[in-house]
């Protein structure tokens, strides 16, 4: 398999180094520079990573973010383009694939679509799709699994996966291709170019949750 998650790293900061550090994206009310020093953090301090669910770091998250953030853009963006240390595990193709292949994915279509852009802002390869569909039908089960409809997501030329059987409202039917319904199911449905299909109530819940 292609190293695929190196290739949307590189990606994703070639597009930093064309929109600059103070550019808006999805992740408000992060701007580029405060996202760029996020993933240096994933990469590097997985210690302070966890600041985002385990409140007594979140202190020591937020100086780590700010001092990341404030660095020379050129820096920065250098230390998102080199990757992870070389004792992490994620320096492994098959292993960086696993864990950082949607992640970058998303965040670079968080910069691309930062201003509310809805559908796709560049061509994304079959090779590309095909990868972003097989993560996303391991990984949806867990994402809607509180969502209160069935899901089932349509991928033409892909597939179809039901990720959740029906509730009361009934099934939601999303169809896109898969970089679309990964960034649906992300928390990113306002931007996707995804439609959705199904009983009223089934419908309104996922565009609530999602």
């Amino acid at each position: 398999m292609t190293h695929l998650a190196a290739l949307e790293r590189q990606a994703l900061c070639d597009t930093f180094d064309r929109v600059g550090p103070s550019a808006p994206t999805l992740c408000e009310p992060w701007s580029t520079a405060e996202l760029a020093a996020h993933l240096v953090i994933r990469d590097s301090r997985p210690d302070l990573a966890a600041g985002t669910v385990i409140p007594a770091l979140s202190d020591r998250l937020d100086e780590a973010m700010s001092q990341y953030a404030t660095r020379p853009w050129g820096e920065l963006v250098h230390l998102v383009r080199s990757g992870p240390p070389v004792w992490s595990p994620t320096r492994m193709p098959v292993v960086d694939n696993a864990v950082n292949l949607t992640e970058f994915f998303v965040h670079h279509e968080d910069v691309l679509r930062g201003e509310g852009q809805v559908g796709a802002q560049r061509d994304v390869s079959p090779e590309l799709e095909r990868a972003l569909w097989s993560q996303l039908t391991k990984s949806a089960k867990l994402i809607v699994r509180k969502l209160d409809a069935g899901v089932v997501l349509v991928a033409p030329g892909h597939g179809r996966k039901a990720v959740k059987g029906p509730t009361e409202a009934g099934t939601a039917v999303l169809t896109g291709a898969p970089g679309e319904l990964v960034l649906a199911l992300s928390g990113r449905l306002r931007v996707a170019d995804v439609e959705i299909t199904g009983p009223e109530a089934a419908v309104a819940a996922v565009r609530e949750a999602l």
